[in-house]
């Protein structure tokens, strides 16, 4: 479990309504659990997950079945390996959504060949990057 779920979870609530699809859910469900009663929420992995009450897609972001991610406001991932980040951008840009990625440390993906402008936001506890074109 990450320790800035919750403020996570509070920063996309105040953001962001419909849909909201998560990527690579991996063991950490918690962000979505907190969003699933107030928003659509989407949470996928490559790896079948199961969790009460939240909607789950199994999918490749190498390969993606784009009906997943389609009509969302927000795709978002939480510690997502390197090497699938651009992977994650290049959905969340095609679909025109906002792109959140929770790094794992003092990661910091490029992404300028997908989006034009990025933000460091520090939301109490949570700290993150947000990719968005404005």
């Amino acid at each position: 479990m990450i320790s800035d779920y919750q403020d996570l979870a509070e920063y996309i609530l105040r953001n962001y309504r419909n849909k909201v699809v998560e990527v690579g859910v991996g063991s950490r469900p918690q962000v979505a659990l907190l969003l699933k009663d107030s928003m659509d929420v989407v949470v996928t992995d490559i790896n079948e997950q199961k969790y009460a009450d939240i909607r789950f897609c199994r999918d490749d972001i190498f390969d993606p079945d784009m009906n997943i991610y389609k009509n969302a406001a927000l795709i978002y991932s939480i510690r997502p390996p390197t090497d699938i980040q651009e992977a994650i951008a290049k959905v969340a840009k095609q679909v025109g959504a906002d792109l959140l990625i929770r790094p794992f440390g003092n990661e910091k993906a490029d992404f300028k060949k997908v989006y034009k402008n990025y933000t460091l936001l520090n939301y109490r506890a949570a700290r993150f990057y947000l990719y968005r074109d404005i």
